[in-house]
């Protein structure tokens, strides 16, 4: 009897990307494969060990999965991804209920793992992480009409609080002609907007050429066919390049939106963090992008409570969100993750510090957003259809200015007719819903 398999894929959409290839090895094996791993008869876990809240959540999909096993629903548990990684040697010890933990340059291996649990071996597989694949077959899990496309693996920049590149390795670019035919089998697909993703993409093309090619590569991507939107994720500022900069205004598919985790605008803060910049260089840059791509969006994301940080360098952060008004951001307390040079720093601030602090910051970009939304009102904006809300008996979907997962979403009502999910259709907006825009179809 044809034996299945279920994989669920926590944390960033780097690590989906790694559970689409395992699905697609595991396929080609012969595995019939369950979108429900609680109904397969073995689970896959890939879990992410970025921050204390996301191995939380890794550990408690692993113990809910792991009293269907013991019910008899599931025969295997497999972990992999970040979490294994990181912790290999403790995983099997702390989680006993695993019968297989794979580190990522294991995932090529799957099938074979999946076989000898299977078999009721235990596995514990550690491959040099270099080995984790960058090329070959995927099953795609989003939505058919958008999909990531991953262009670098691992990460250089070595920030003291982050521990991407210890779990991760270094910086490995893929080949442009390989980027390029894997967007034209996904366009081929249906897939109308691409997401450009890596831990830094403005780095893109160091390592092969000794240069950034971030912004070549898109103007290669924009002449995909099929392909309607293209987004770029994770620009770290100091690779923005202006021949980047002059992409984003002449290329009319890439979407004017970047995403640029700041982390903090302190200098000294900034230094802490092994990141370089200051207030007035960030100030300067973002005056820059706004000015040569007018209507751009901009994304940050900011770490409260890093080790040391003060109430008056937290308050100059304050005054920089405020001053600058970014569209989208996100605020995160800071995790002290072990063996990262910030876990040695002295004076490390207390948590409730750090969790206040944090909502201060989002409490402030709740305006930035209604006054966003408020200045939407009449105007008519493009959205990328993505379903039908019965609660709220409207359609919904997400503009340019609306990357999946992390930003909201538009709502809006169509009398006429019934759009359908992956069109992109014209929606005017009248008015606000939960902090959402609302409108109508045009």
């Amino acid at each position: 009897m044809q034996k299945s398999v279920g994989i669920i894929s926590l944390g960033c959409a780097k690590n989906r990307v790694d559970a689409e290839m395992m699905l697609h090895s595991l396929r080609e094996a012969g595995y019939k494969l369950n979108d429900d791993p609680a109904l397969a008869d073995v689970a896959i876990i890939n879990t992410c060990g970025f921050i204390e809240s996301a191995k939380q959540e890794s550990i408690d999909e692993i113990l809910e999965l792991a009293k269907l096993k013991e019910e008899g629903k599931i025969k295997a548990l497999i972990a992999t991804g970040c979490m294994a990684e990181r912790y290999r040697d403790q995983m099997l010890k702390e989680l006993p209920e695993l019968d297989a933990v794979v580190g990522i340059g294991g995932n090529g291996n799957i099938a074979k793992v999946v076989e000898r649990v299977l078999e009721k071996d235990k596995v514990e597989e550690f491959p040099d992480k270099r080995k984790l694949p960058l090329e070959g077959g995927r099953i795609q899990s989003t939505e058919y009409y958008y999909a990531y496309l991953k262009i670098a693996e691992g990460c250089d920049n070595h920030c003291t609080y982050c521990a991407i590149p210890m779990i991760r390795g270094g910086y490995r670019s893929r080949e442009p002609e390989n980027l390029v035919e894997e967007a034209k089998a996904l366009a081929k697909n249906g897939v109308k907007e691409l997401i450009v993703i890596a831990q830094d993409t403005t780095k893109y093309g160091v390592d092969l050429y000794g240069e950034y090619k971030l912004a070549d590569l898109l103007r290669k991507l924009c002449k995909v066919e099929g392909l309607e939107w293209i987004r770029v994720l994770y620009c770290y500022p100091e690779a923005i390049t202006d021949e980047l900069i002059d992409v984003f205004a002449e290329e009319d598919k890439l979407v004017k939106y970047m995403d640029i985790p700041l982390q903090h605008c302190d200098e000294n803060v900034l230094k802490r963090m092994g990141r370089g910049g200051s207030r007035e260089e960030l100030t300067a840059l973002i005056k820059k992008l706004r000015e040569r791509i007018p209507g751009i969006v901009l994304r940050t994301t900011f770490i409260t409570g890093f080790p040391g940080e003060t109430e008056e360098q937290f308050e100059e952060l304050a005054q920089f969100a405020k001053e600058i008004g970014f569209e989208r951001m996100g605020c995160f307390p800071y995790s002290c993750e072990e063996d990262t040079p910030a876990a040695r720093m002295k004076d490390q601030i207390d948590d409730d510090v750090k969790q206040h602090r944090a909502e201060i910051l989002m409490e402030h970009q709740q305006l930035v957003m209604d006054n966003y939304n408020e200045k939407l009102i009449n105007t008519e904006i493009e959205v990328l259809v993505e379903g039908f809300d019965r609660y709220a008996e409207c359609f919904f979907g997400r503009s340019r200015a609306d990357a999946p997962e992390v930003d909201g979403k538009v709502f809006f009502v169509s009398e006429e007719r019934k759009p359908q999910p992956g069109e992109i259709v014209k929606v005017r907006i009248f008015d606000t819903l939960d902090c959402d825009p609302l409108g109508e179809l045009v």
